[in-house]
């Protein structure tokens, strides 16, 4: 009755209040579980965007640099992961806790710290930017197109482009989900919109410059679109960005770090990865790199979708955390995990079955669709690992348990990776690279499942 008289007085909507403490846990979940989901399958769009569009263009230096520019511009993923998963497992707790003017301050100093450290990137990047692009795979027939597509979303873009992704999840870790999906996915439709505007010769033609460019301009629409919605509902939320609250920056720095940490090294950590596993299959041809690069943008589904879930879980996990409930918290993180697992059986099972329906949407050519295939029902095995492992990292993340997060983080994407491409290419040719990742995703699951149950034995029983 109390959350049916408040929906009405509140237009249809809960407050946090009641959406994190006493809403039915399916619906809690669904309400921050769908919006960030939803953001994340339009992500996976716009992340084939500017390859596709480029793609089109027939010209292989232009395909090439958007993809030998990708490892730089995904540490700014990092960076923003750093400010913003650390910053919002902090805020999430210190609302559980009713601490509202210490989770303005964490806020605030997560704004100005993503901003401060994208520009010193973007700056540190142009200064080695040969040397840089020319280790990833940069030749001279392709270096200025990769710098003129890096100018474009390391340089100019790179600030915008932390403090977006940063603030939607600081955003989501105050209850909106649905708004921090709708900014995420404003700047996401608007780069697919712009990219053949910019990219093609029947319009601007820029190239692959003009890829970076409508990158660069999304995301800073979705940058806007924030600080319209935080100056909005200035009265009533805690992310605020005010240099005033900078002086208590000191005190709140070592907790959101050390929480982001883990996140920030995984995404750099899989940048490694990606090279290296890209370099071994390299030696067999470029049909063999070609089948890989399919491969990972069709299981990218299931991934996306586990890191959509694990997002919309940290806030609920970490605010009833904090609040003393930890029943619901665990309530919450089972229904969670159940529901990222259970999209990956399904991925898994759609992916085994129909492997060369799927390969072949993306390319015709036989020999490499039928190695695509393969690959793809080798690697999928991962997904279901995989699944599990994102909601325990994260719930790591949101219970302030970093060392735990940090182990999983980095036998993920770090220890095993290139040692097993050795091992597993030795044994298997080719073939062998594709089951490094079901490998590690499975050793991973059972180390976070053991911290998982260490943490939980170490609770005081009146917290359970």
């Amino acid at each position: 009755m109390l959350l049916k008289k408040s929906r009405r007085a509140a237009g249809d909507t809960l407050t946090r209040e009641e959406l994190f403490e006493r809403a039915p846990v399916r619906v809690a979940v669904a309400r921050q579980v769908a919006p960030a989901v939803a953001s994340q399958m339009v992500a996976l769009l716009y992340s084939m965007a500017d390859t596709f569009f480029v793609g089109l263009l027939g010209l292989p230096a232009q395909t090439a640099a958007v993809h030998i520019a990708n490892p730089s511009f995904m540490f700014l993923t990092a960076i923003s992961n750093l400010f913003g998963v650390g910053g919002a497992s902090v805020i999430a707790r210190m609302l559980g806790r009713r601490e509202r003017e210490n989770a303005a301050q964490v806020a605030s100093f997560c704004f100005w710290g993503g901003a401060l450290s994208a520009a010193l990137f973007g700056g540190l990047f142009w200064m080695l930017k040969a040397p840089v692009l020319t280790l990833c795979g940069a030749s001279n027939e392709t270096f200025a197109a990769a710098r003129q597509y890096a100018f474009y979303v390391i340089v100019a873009g790179g600030v915008p482009t932390v403090l977006s992704t940063l603030l939607a999840n600081l955003t989501r870790a105050e209850g909106r989900a649905g708004a921090a999906s709708v900014g995420v996915i404003l700047g996401s439709l608007l780069n697919i919109a712009l990219d053949p505007l910019f990219v093609l010769p029947q319009f601007l033609g820029m190239g692959a410059a003009g890829a970076g460019l409508a990158t660069a301009l999304s995301n800073t629409a979705s940058l806007l679109f924030f600080l319209i919605l935080l100056y909005w509902k200035r009265g009533d939320t805690v992310v605020r960005i005010g240099f005033k609250r900078l002086r208590f920056a000191r005190a709140h720095a070592p907790a959101v770090l050390t929480v982001g940490f883990p996140s920030a090294v995984q995404y750099a950590l899989t940048v490694v990865a990606i090279a290296a596993q890209s370099n071994f299959v390299s030696a067999y041809g470029s049909e063999a790199t070609a089948a890989l690069s399919i491969t990972k943008k069709i299981d990218n589904l299931p991934l996306y979708f586990s890191i959509g879930v694990s997002n919309g879980l940290l806030p609920l996990v970490g605010y009833n955390y904090a609040a003393q409930n930890r029943g619901r918290a665990d309530q919450i993180f089972r229904f969670g995990a159940a529901l990222s697992l259970s999209f990956s059986l399904v991925c898994t099972l759609g992916f085994e079955l129909f492997a060369p329906t799927l390969t072949a949407i993306f390319i015709k050519e036989p020999v490499t669709a039928t190695l695509a295939a393969g690959f793809l029902r080798r690697m999928c095995v991962a997904m279901p690992f995989m699944s599990l492992c994102y909601p325990l990292i994260i719930r790591f993340q949101a219970t302030g348990k970093a060392k735990e997060a940090l182990i999983v983080s980095v036998l993920r994407k770090g220890v095993l990776d290139i040692p097993l491409l050795f091992l597993y290419d030795a044994l298997w040719p080719l073939t062998g690279c594709m089951w490094v990742q079901p490998t590690v995703d499975c050793l991973s699951l059972v180390v976070a499942t053991a911290l998982s149950k260490k943490a939980g034995k170490q609770q005081p029983a009146a917290a359970r």
